[in-house]
């Protein structure tokens, strides 16, 4: 006899139909499974035998072929332990029920318990797209399937829970639907900015960076407060819509990173440390392509702390990214698109011994010292670094003085102002923020008057500028026009936006 169960894989964020069909025949004892599937997979036949075993269900002792179709699309993971338990009950008549509209995801023990598993959230708005309604889970992925509108999900805890259900001896009650509210910022309040003394320059920059979603690059000396500018950009970040949450879940999701809530409620900060590889940062993986620290930090910031001491060839995988918004990532294993519009906040010392340029110390660095040190970060990735600010340290009394520093909170309701602007401006469109405009929506939002584009010119040939550089400053220029509730980009909007590219001219002078 056959029996068919549906059940799901993933390729990225998309997911895969996939059939689980089971043939229990006569003949010698035995158990194959075809269909491309992969180590771990092909190891869930001991643990299906196992937990039908223990779960007190009979075990057909026949002919047992298990095929999971298409056969094209390789099958890895331990999500088809119960799609697989489920089809061979059915195919021996252990089981007698009508699957017809339901999708089994879930790992079995080998006690019977269903174990929870990754890629749940985007399985099962792939599936619910292509017109399933039920879906049958593990007890330990029951949150994350709590903010899926618009299907029944069952999460049960054992083998035998799903097959009482399905038999209707005691049926499970959906899981019952979660209402998305935003976090409280729950960073350390020593990552506020009101604790940075001075620095005004930087968090004006700062400020710009997050109203417009612009990526930063901080230089200066060790210990001037470039980390700490860094760290204090997630207390000012606009609050997630919950379609943006549900975005950034499906990838924590397929990367095992969820927290115990079920979904994402603060906007992602990652700082991986330079060492990092370039698989860690893109994804890859030697079987499967997984998400790496460029995905993860979608929708929020991705903080690369020492930019130089990073390798070239992992610096060199952000420019796609950078100016796509999305990473291909090409392995044996496959061929997958992840989402990768983040943020980019970096930091870095002038030159090796860290005091070029300081009004503090003297720097003790040679020019060839300073020319290989900077060399380290390419033309094109700086080009690609819309704001760079030069941080000087702080004189003492700053340090030491009572007067009160602008908070966090002040910053981040003129932040989500302009936002709010931004999002009215591009209402109907992909485009979230005055960073991701293309070259339609910047000759449609940032014209410029006679005098203005006078100014643009002469610091584009006075600083040898690039067209991506004059596309950028247009973008900034926006941005603080935003800020300042202006609907015309004013010469002082531009001569602002100007003064952050400054740093990248000095570097080719060197």
């Amino acid at each position: 006899m056959i029996a068919k169960v549906q059940s799901y894989a993933l390729s990225g964020l998309e997911g895969v139909c996939v059939t689980v069909e089971a043939d229990i025949s006569k003949g010698l004892p035995s158990y194959e499974m075809v269909g491309l599937p992969d180590a771990a997979v092909k190891e869930s036949k001991e643990r299906v035998r196992s937990a039908v075993k223990n779960s007190g269900l009979e075990f057909p002792i026949h002919k047992i072929t298990v095929n999971l179709a298409p056969a094209y699309v390789k099958k890895e993971g331990s999500a088809f332990d119960l799609p697989v338990a489920i089809s061979l009950l059915l195919a021996y008549g252990t089981l007698e029920a009508n699957v017809d509209g339901y999708v089994f995801l879930g790992e079995l023990a080998l006690n019977g318990d269903l174990r929870p598993i990754t890629g749940v959230l985007p399985s099962i708005i792939s599936a619910r797209d292509k017109g399933f309604q039920k879906f049958i889970i593990p007890k330990g992925n029951e949150k994350e399937a709590g903010y899926i509108h618009g299907v029944d999900v069952y999460a049960a805890s054992s083998l035998k829970e799903v097959v009482n259900h399905l038999s209707g001896l005691a049926p499970i009650v959906p899981v019952s639907m979660s209402d998305f509210t935003i976090a409280g910022k729950s960073q350390s309040s020593s990552y506020d900015l009101k604790f940075v003394k001075g620095q005004a320059i930087a968090k004006r920059a700062l400020e710009v960076a997050v109203a417009g979603g612009h990526n930063v690059l901080f230089v200066g000396p060790p210990g001037s407060g470039k980390t700490m500018l860094a760290r204090a950009i997630p207390s000012v970040l606009p609050d997630m819509s919950f379609d943006e949450a549900l975005e950034i879940t499906k990838i924590h999701s397929v990367a095992g990173t969820l927290g115990e809530s079920g979904i994402v409620t603060e906007r992602p900060f990652r700082s991986p440390h330079h060492t990092a590889t370039t698989v860690s940062l893109c994804g890859g993986g030697n079987k499967s392509v997984h998400p790496g620290e460029i995905s993860l930090a979608h929708g929020g910031v991705l903080f690369l702390d020492e930019l130089p001491e990073y390798k070239r060839s992992s610096l060199e995988s952000l420019r796609q990214p950078l100016e796509d918004g999305v990473i291909t990532i090409s392995r044996a294993g496959g061929t997958v698109t992840y989402p990768a519009s983040f943020m980019l906040c970096a930091s870095m010392n002038p030159c090796p011994c860290g005091h070029y340029g300081s009004k503090k110390r003297r720097c003790v660095c040679t020019p060839n010292d300073i020319r290989r040190y900077r060399a380290r970060i390419s033309g094109p990735l700086l080009d690609r670094i819309d704001i760079q600010v030069e941080v000087d340290g702080v004189e003492y009394d700053a340090l030491v003085s009572e007067v009160q520093e602008e908070s966090s909170a002040d910053v981040k309701a003129r932040a989500d102002r302009a936002r709010r602007i931004q999002r009215e401006r591009f209402a109907g469109s992909f485009v979230q923020s005055n960073a991701e405009m293309g070259e339609k929506e910047s000759r449609l939002y940032c014209r410029l008057d006679a005098e203005c584009e006078n100014v643009l010119r002469e610091a584009f040939e006075r600083l040898h500028l690039s067209a991506r550089a004059r596309s950028r400053i247009l973008k900034v220029a926006r941005t603080i026009a935003d800020l300042e509730l202006s609907e015309e980009i004013t010469p002082e909007h531009l001569y602002e936006a100007i003064s952050y590219r400054t740093y990248g001219a000095e570097l080719s002078e060197i």
